[in-house]
């Protein structure tokens, strides 16, 4: 395999490892499942990489600086003690031929500022989903340098953590923005089945994640991204709630929901059929738009949908009068031509939530809620949405970016119309203008 994969300790990679040591993308991703060996493979790369470059400048990064200590620095003094020098006070261990690897840590989102300026040929994140994706944008900025070495980021992963969803989109969903070259990237998946080590030294492992409730076994077990330790809504099942895109449908009540910032207006359109079920079919979810332009983008996105729009149940802080301006956010909005009415939004999280939570499980082994494969930014957030913390019964509001289209879902569940009937197909906005308040 080269002079860049010598395993001075020895051992031998099993073949997802040997992919992993392979990759010459610029960012590689290792994981999946638990037990699949990936903290011993991302020592054994950084290792060989200092080993084969001199001077190469690498930093190992995880949460915490005692999780280091514990996972990575005894193991690499152990396999590596009489190759590397140890500096505590540099926190960095030192290789021959002037290569090194600094040990750091990001538990907050300002950690990563002490690391501003620096350059560094390779970085390597442990728990990759640990960290946020403002983190992760903050170390990228460190990959660079003038010298003729590699310039690349190695990653391991398990899903679940608050950086979850900015994982699974680039890695697993390979859903880029502008910027963003979709060869730069390559994810690697591991399973324990694939580490034969661990399962020939503790057969009890596997059993206890194979006993795991259904899940949580998918998640720790298969690896599957759709599922994770701490997501808010477990019933969210894509082959249940996910449906084809469609139309409206002649007959069906139509509303929309609507929440605004200007990191993200997120409008979702939404109809409510003969059975009081809800349906998502459709949203444009976007950043960095005044309350002007985000007025006009609603109202470009209903289309032809758009007079049968009964009202947009909006945040209640729209009501409120910006300074800049003196005129509140629903003055701004409605002054756009041919804009619905707007509801002022039952802002109640823990409520709405358990309502959201009831269309989710529906009744009759049949869901509630129905949601376009168009809809991809709602289908990825409902996915990723996390527990508080602290308030069990409320979803976390970090990262911030996935809280803003689940949000629009909550205010239109709660607003919810009464289904339609069958012999009645007149519904214009004319009734829903009391509701404008």
């Amino acid at each position: 395999m080269g002079g860049e994969f010598f395993l001075p300790a020895g051992g031998h990679p099993n073949p997802r490892q040997a992919e992993f040591f392979a990759s010459r993308v610029r960012y590689t991703a290792y994981g999946g499942a638990r037990g699949g060996g990936k903290s011993w493979a991302l020592r054994r790369k950084l290792a060989a990489m200092c080993l084969r470059w001199p001077g190469l400048r690498a930093m190992l990064v995880r949460r915490s600086y005692g999780e280091l200590k514990g996972n990575h620095l005894g193991p690499m003094l152990e396999e590596y003690g009489t190759l590397c020098r140890w500096s505590e006070g540099e926190k960095t261990l030192f290789f021959p031929g002037g290569s090194r690897i600094q040990f750091a840590y990001c538990d907050g989102e300002n950690d990563v500022l002490r690391y501003q300026g620096q350059e560094y040929d390779v970085i390597a994140i442990d728990e990759a989903t640990q960290l946020s994706e403002l983190q992760f944008a903050a170390l990228k900025a460190c990959l660079r340098g003038t010298a003729q070495r590699p310039r690349r980021m190695y990653l391991t992963c398990n899903p679940g953590g608050i950086g979850h969803a900015w994982v699974k989109r680039l890695f697993i969903d390979r859903d880029f923005r502008e910027g963003e070259d979709p060869g730069d990237y390559r994810f690697i998946p591991a399973r324990v089945y694939d580490n034969a080590v661990l399962l020939d030294a503790d057969p009890d492992y596997v059993r206890q994640l194979e006993s795991l409730p259904e899940r949580l076994r998918d998640a720790w077990l298969h690896g599957r991204w759709d599922v994770f330790e701490g997501q808010f809504f477990p019933e969210f099942c894509p082959e249940l709630h996910i449906c084809g895109p469609m139309e409206l449908p002649f007959g069906w009540r139509c509303f929309a929901a609507l929440d605004y910032g200007f990191d993200m207006l997120a409008v979702l359109l939404l109809a409510v059929d003969y059975d009081g079920g809800l349906w998502v079919l459709g949203e444009h979810c976007e950043s960095g738009l005044s309350l002007g332009e985000a007025g006009r983008r609603v109202v470009e996105f209903f289309g032809e949908a758009g007079p049968r729009v009964e009202y947009i149940a909006a945040s209640p802080d729209l009501w409120n009068r910006r300074q800049d301006s003196g005129r509140s956010g629903v003055e701004i909005l409605c002054a756009v031509v041919g804009m619905p009415p707007l509801l002022r939004a039952d802002n109640r999280r823990v409520a709405g939530w358990r309502v959201l939570r009831e269309f989710l499980t529906g009744g009759a082994g049949e869901a509630g809620l129905h949601i376009a494969s168009t809809c991809t930014t709602l289908i990825s957030s409902l996915s990723a949405l996390r527990f508080d913390p602290v308030r069990t019964e409320d979803a976390a509001d970090r990262p911030h970016e996935i809280t803003h289209a689940p949000e629009a879902l909550r205010y239109g569940a709660m607003s919810c119309l009464p289904p339609p009937v069958a012999e009645d197909f007149s519904f214009g906005r004319g009734g829903a203008r009391g509701y404008w308040n």
